[in-house]
């Protein structure tokens, strides 16, 4: 017996180290685009082909699919067009008192009143597998595509896409002739297949918001006149041919025997694919130490615009080894910074951007982590794409200013000393862009506007409730987090995301279990009561008394969100007790982060209003009591945080 009782166990630990081991991680579809495009300058017109190989490494058969045909948001009475005007009709009032509409004001009400030659569409001629034509059903922005032989698990097929396009006007990311004269910004330009998920078909109409894509390979040839200069995601694969400064050393460019040229990108592993031209645009380009090639291309306007554009090139080198060893690796070849589109917008190894403003650049640098790598669902999780991004730009901004800008040749001696002066301010506070971060939360949760972070982004109520909460709110989170878990275990957070979650498309949960296992806490409460309520956070100081000389404090949570809770007391002799009490539902507690002598106190159950902590000091050494000391609790009223005792 006792023979086979040993057999069994060998049998049952071997059975559950293989069944720990066949865990198949979360599956992702696959797909490889080979585009063939012919622009017309005169008409702004497009025509072009697809060969997409899809593969389906889901478990389920596919009986349709659906692709995006974004710029049919581009003309009169569109969803796009209503729900902008519809929001216009909102009014919300300013600091000022002004009432102002609440309407994206890139676009307002233009879409209403574009002619037909100023409008956006796609429209797909034909979609054929193995030379048979596929029924296709429009559905503005969605195209779907019933099959006739089904998509089995683990198999793919090629779809032939004929379609033609119309570029529109500028008036959001994409389109022509933008206010910097930027002449095409083409994002969205192309038929794109709609991601399918363990959650099944992301079929978003384009409302507003944001993107979700396949990551695959692409391989697109453009035609357009030879007089213009393209910047586009990937590496140009006839960069000698081509010449406009992609050229190899020594190499001298045939001149081009046909009023066209064809440029031909590539790039692997990404889920998007952008382009921009102009015949005035100016290219900068610089390798980076790690290898990364780093490209710029502006409109060239005056020296003060040139030194602007090329600090771009010179900060994006800088900051690039920091980047990487808070954020992880950036995994491309390339990355070009394209002057275009309407204010901002990130794509795989490229953005688009207004002008050479810094704060921006990095901003949409840093989306290439947190929706290009990550590839985060951004119709259902804005805040982790926009919020995270947000609070990574602040950490990069930082790095720059404090340590690079003032060495920049593109800082004229005014701005240098100006930033001498701002390090300095900024030397004993809570980081400039944390601080912003929580304020424009703050400002969201006393507007009477706020809604859950689990709210579909194109389903906000109002733009201003949806910008505040993905930015602000998002960005709070993750500042927040170092406050709950300390702020070296949130670090390390981050880049075991990175390293656990890239490519792979993380949802909320993905992100908390790699915080849990990180920090050793629980933190499931941090989620639900962040990202999927609007309750809010507000602690005061309320009696002190005194029972054989010593002293007991009550802290009140007025607030129906709990927090684990720091209480920093100052004596009159100028010493300092840092009081620290975990909250029950983390089961656990952060290590000390403090050179003030921390007091770990018994958990705060959640279920309690008041905690009233003790000090062995009287009450007549007592200074002041403050809660939050380090300003990472997003507190909404901090006013009743401090007490300073009279004399």
């Amino acid at each position: 017996m006792r023979h086979l009782a040993i057999v069994l166990l060998f049998v049952i630990a071997v059975f559950q180290a293989n069944s720990l081991q066949a865990q198949p991680d979360r599956w992702q579809q696959h797909i490889k685009y080979n585009i063939n495009v012919a622009m017309d300058v005169v008409s702004n017109k497009l025509n072009g082909t697809e060969k997409v190989e899809y593969i389906n490494n889901s478990p389920d058969t596919l009986n349709k699919v659906f692709i995006h045909l974004y710029w049919n948001a581009f003309q009169p009475n569109s969803s796009m067009d209503v729900r902008s005007r519809e929001l216009g009709k909102i009014l919300l009032t300013n600091r000022r008192g002004d009432q102002t509409p609440d309407w994206d004001a890139r676009v307002k009400d233009r879409i209403s009143k574009l002619s037909p030659t100023e409008i956006g569409y796609q429209k797909v001629n034909s979609i054929k597998i193995n030379g048979k034509d596929q029924q296709l059903i429009e559905h503005e922005t969605i195209l779907e595509v019933r099959l006739d032989k089904a998509i089995l698990p683990k198999s793919k097929t090629i779809l032939d896409i004929n379609f033609e396009a119309q570029v529109p006007v500028q008036i959001r990311r994409s389109g022509r002739d933008n206010a910097e004269g930027v002449r095409y910004s083409m994002s969205q330009w192309y038929p794109k297949l709609v991601e399918y998920d363990y959650q099944g078909w992301n079929a978003n109409p384009y409302i507003a918001r944001e993107f979700y894509g396949v990551w695959g390979d692409y391989d697109v040839k453009i035609s357009i006149d030879k007089n213009y200069m393209i910047a586009a995601t990937g590496v140009l694969q006839n960069a000698n041919q081509i010449g406009f400064g992609f050229e190899g050393a020594g190499v001298k460019v045939p001149a081009a025997t046909q009023n066209n040229l064809t440029w031909n990108f590539t790039g692997s592993n990404i889920h998007d694919f952008v382009w921009a031209a102009d015949p005035t645009f100016k290219h900068l380009s610089k390798k980076s130490a790690s290898g990364v090639m780093l490209h710029v291309f502006y409109k060239p306007t005056d020296a003060r615009n040139d030194s602007a554009w090329a600090n771009v090139l010179w900060a994006a080198d800088k900051v690039l080894p920091f980047i990487e060893k808070h954020f992880g690796k950036y995994p491309y070849p390339q990355y070009s910074f394209i002057q275009g589109g309407d204010g901002g917008m990130e794509y795989a190894m490229a953005t688009l951007i207004k002008g050479p403003s810094l704060g921006t650049v990095f901003h949409e640098w840093m989306h290439t982590w947190y929706q290009q790598i990550m590839g985060t669902n951004e119709s259902l999780f804005p805040w982790m794409d926009e919020g995270f991004t947000d609070y990574a730009t602040g950490e990069v901004s930082d790095e720059y200013y404090q340590n690079w800008a003032q060495l920049s040749p593109h800082t004229s001696a005014g701005a240098k000393s100006g930033l001498v002066r701002m390090n300095e301010i900024n030397k004993t506070k809570l980081p400039l862009h944390q601080s912003g971060s929580f304020e424009g939360y703050i400002s969201l949760a006393k507007s009477g506007f706020e809604e859950p972070l689990s709210t579909h982004s194109d389903h906000y109520n109002t733009n201003l409730a949806y910008g505040a909460a993905s930015y602000s709110k998002g960005a709070t989170f993750m500042g927040q987090l170092g406050y709950i878990v300390g702020d070296s275990i949130r670090n390390k957070i981050i880049l075991n995301y990175y390293d656990q979650w890239h490519f792979k498309h993380p949802n909320a949960n993905d992100f908390i279990r790699v915080a849990e296992k990180t920090s050793g806490l629980a933190l499931q409460w941090y989620k639900e009561y962040w990202v999927n309520s609007t309750k809010t956070i507000d602690y005061a100081v309320g009696d002190i008394s005194t029972k054989d000389n010593k002293t007991f404090v009550t802290i009140k949570r007025i607030g129906k969100m709990p927090m684990p809770v720091e209480v920093l007391l100052t004596f009159k002799d100028g010493t300092k007790e840092l009081h620290y009490m975990p909250l029950d539902l983390m089961f656990g507690e952060k290590p000390n982060e403090s050179a003030v002598n921390r007091i770990v106190h018994k958990e705060w159950h959640w279920t309690h209003p008041e905690y009233q902590l003790e000090t062995s000091r009287p009450i007549q050494d007592l200074k002041s009591i403050e809660i939050d000391p380090s300003y990472r609790m997003a507190d909404i009223n901090k006013t009743n945080n401090k007490l300073v005792i009279p004399d």
